[in-house]
This record gives structure tokens, sequence and C-alpha cells, in this order.
């Protein structure tokens, strides 16, 4: 099994890669599927040495040999005796070094197999602090019956007990400090943990709910233009086929998205900056985009006509997506208005709609990845462009932001710099 199948997501997979703690998977047969940088560090073997082996390869005796016992005797019987409980045990490094670890196992199934995630957190710091910890109170209760003993004969030496006492405590105070510090990384970690499952739960929910809709609508009109040509309905022909296009349209921009989003996360977005005509790069794009707006919309342009330097791709992606959402949010027969001005050594451009609005106690969370607002449940969207739309910006030395009414509409302002700001 590959990586990439129990890790589908590339911000998923980030995640669990940045994990302080080890996370490692297995299959049924206690075979190693995948193993994240933190196990890598914690037991140091290579990725390769682990993938394919046995789990119990990182265990020391006698659990060695009695694991894939353990894991039978599950299979047979269905007792969970550590599954979703989580236990204090001993792992092994490949060096033959022992330490002292969390385990929290679970059992999940991908695609039909049967796989077992297991989180393991190093835990030697925490023990030795405990000992350490007992061995202080041991040696600070000696210390304190044998002063009491002696307080009557040795008067003189109760300054110099007293300093040393006062220095046990505060090696206590230590080892207590530490011990605190140990239980905040864990409870992080294990927040972490859960935030990586909400983080899962939603892009599953949403891209199942967004491909879900859109196939349906295509596979019904489908069906519908076979039985129309039948009857020689050519009108009703075109409408559905009319109703494929957009479907399809509709399907191309989640999948752009989902692509772009890919791409500027790997890194593979190639910035080309040149010098062009603002009133030309959007008149062109009104051309392309009148054609995808809904019955009776239109664009308005109040244009400075102003020459910059930036991206000019970038740009037309950031600007294909704020048009496409006021179009989308907006009635039939609503007009878009776009204009620009030029702001000290920035050019600002609005892209302005008549539209449903962004709710105020919402407005904080509008760049948000995947988030999108109460008021837009049964339109269609993936909450993915405008976080996208702050990318591009953000590349290009600019900024964006926006002012919203709830039920009178939305601008969102672009705000770039118009020479060449690295000389």
């Amino acid at each position: 099994m590959k990586d990439n199948r129990i890790l589908n997501n590339k911000t998923l997979q980030e995640i669990v890669e940045t994990s302080v703690d080890a996370i490692i998977v297995i299959d049924k047969f206690g075979i190693i599927q995948y193993v994240n940088a933190a196990t890598i560090l914690m037991f140091y073997y290579q990725k390769e040495e682990l993938i394919g082996q046995n789990v119990k390869l990182l265990m020391p005796s006698p659990d060695r040999e009695k694991h894939d016992g353990y894991l039978n005797n599950y299979h047979r019987t269905k007792q969970k005796k550590i599954i979703g409980i989580g236990r204090e045990v001993k792992a092994r490094k490949k060096n033959g070094v022992e330490f002292s670890c969390s385990l929290a196992i679970s059992e999940v199934l991908v695609e039909g197999e049967q796989l077992f995630i297991g989180v393991i957190h190093d835990i030697s710091a925490l023990k030795e602090a405990q000992e350490d910890l007992v061995e202080l109170n041991k040696s600070l209760e000696t210390k304190v019956s044998e002063r009491t003993e002696k307080l009557s004969e040795v008067v003189n030496r109760l300054l110099a007990t007293n300093e040393e006492l006062t220095q046990e405590v505060q090696l206590r105070k230590k080892a207590e400090a530490a011990l605190k510090k140990s239980e905040e990384e864990l409870r992080k970690s294990l927040d972490k943990e859960k935030e990586l499952s909400d983080l899962k739960s939603r892009f599953v929910t949403m891209a199942s709910h967004e491909f879900r809709t859109p196939l349906s609508t295509v596979l019904s009109s489908t069906n519908l233009i076979r039985k129309y040509a039948e009857m020689g309905a050519t009108e009703k022909i075109n409408v559905h086929t009319h109703k494929i296009g957009n479907t399809v349209q509709h399907l191309t921009g989640i999948l752009n998205d989902f692509l772009s989003l890919g791409r500027w996360e790997e890194g593979k977005v190639h910035l080309e900056f040149r010098t062009a005509s603002w009133t030309n790069f959007i008149q062109e794009l009104r051309a392309d985009m009148e054609a995808v707006l809904k019955e009776g919309q239109l664009i308005n342009l109040e244009l400075v006509e102003i020459e910059f330097f930036t991206d000019w791709n970038i740009l037309k992606n950031a600007m294909i997506n704020l048009i496409s959402n006021a179009s989308k949010y907006s009635a039939e027969g609503k007009t878009i208005g776009i204009s620009n001005s030029i702001i000290g050594d920035k050019i600002r451009i609005e892209v302005r709609d008549q539209g449903i609005g962004i709710p105020k106690m919402e407005q904080d969370r509008i760049f948000e990845r995947f988030y999108r607002t109460s008021n837009v449940s049964n339109i269609e969207g993936t909450g993915i462009g405008l976080n996208l739309v702050k990318s591009y910006l953000e590349s290009l030395g600019g900024k964006v932001y926006f002012s919203s009414e709830e039920g009178k509409g939305t601008s969102f302002y672009l705000e770039l710099p118009l020479k060449d700001t690295n000389g």
C-alpha cells in the first residue's frame, strides 16, 4: 500500500508529517504501511527500512515475540485490550536503546482495508522527571528527619541545613515544572490529532457533496436527451445540452481550484512579471466572462488607464474568481461593477456586486480554506476560491480586503504595486 492511499490529501499529509509524535500505520498482519518524519527521528531508521517490515521490529522483548500472537488473538476474538485506550509501553530504537513511550492505537478502514494507526509519544523525559522527583522527595524526607533529630544538639548548623533544604525544594519545583510541561505537550499533541481528524472529515464531506450533485445532473440530462432524441424534441435537447455544458464547466472550476491549491502548496507556481495595460487586460477579461454570467447580468467598467508591473496570469486567476463569485451570489439581471484608482504607488481594483452579502459575524473567517458562510448553503462552491485569491495577491506583493452588508452586496478590493519593488 502506498502512502498516498492512506493520506491522499496534501494538507492532511503535511499536518501528519509535521507532527512531533511518531505516527505508524500497519495492516492487519502487522506490516508497516506508512511512517511519518517523526518516526524516523525517534527510531533512527530510514523510511525504506521500515515500510514492509513487521512492526515488532520496533519492540523489545518480550513484546517482540508476543506481538503476532496479540494481533491474531484480536482478529479472532475482536476484544479490544489496547485499541482506543492507550497505554505506556517500551519501544526499541535501531541502535538497541529502549525507551518509554505512550502508545495510542486506533482501527480504521481505508478503501475496505483494515488498518491500525499508532501514535507514539516519547515520554522518556517525563519518566526521568518522575524518577528524579521520587528521589528528591526521598532525599528531602531523609534530610528533614536527620535535621530534626539533631536540632537540639546542632543549633549552629540550622542555617546551613535550611539553605540545603531550599535548594532541594527548588530542584523539586523544577522537576514538577518539567512534568507539567510534558503533560501540556501531550495535550497539544492530542489536540493536533483531533484537528487533523476534523479537517479530513470536512474535506471528504465537501468534496463528495460538490461532485455528487453535478454528476447527478449530467446523468439525468443524458437520459432525457436520449428520450427526447427518440421523440425529435430538438428544443428540449438543446436545453439539456446547455445544462450539461454548464455543469461540466462548474466541475472544471472545482477541479481547477483543487489543482491550483495543490500547485501553490507544492511551490510549483512560476511567476512571470511584465508591464502591460490594465485597460486592455480587463476589457478582454470582461468579454470572456460575460459568456458565463447569469441571465441579464452585465459587467460595468469604470477604468483609469494605467500600465503596471505584475504577473498578469496570476491576476487573471484572482479576477476570474471574484467575478465568478459576484455572478454566483447575485440574482439575474444585476450589474457587476469593476473599477480602479491610483493610490500613491499602488493600484486599487474594486469588484462589487449587488448580491446576498457576507454575514457580519462571519466576515473574519471569509479567507479560511474550505470555509463557507451560513447564507450560501444552497449555492454551489468549495470554500477554496477566496483562500487562493489571498495567496495570489500576497505572491504579487499586494493584498485583498472587502466591505460587505448582508442583503445589499459586497465589494472586494485588490491593492498591487505599480512598479517592480525589487529594483
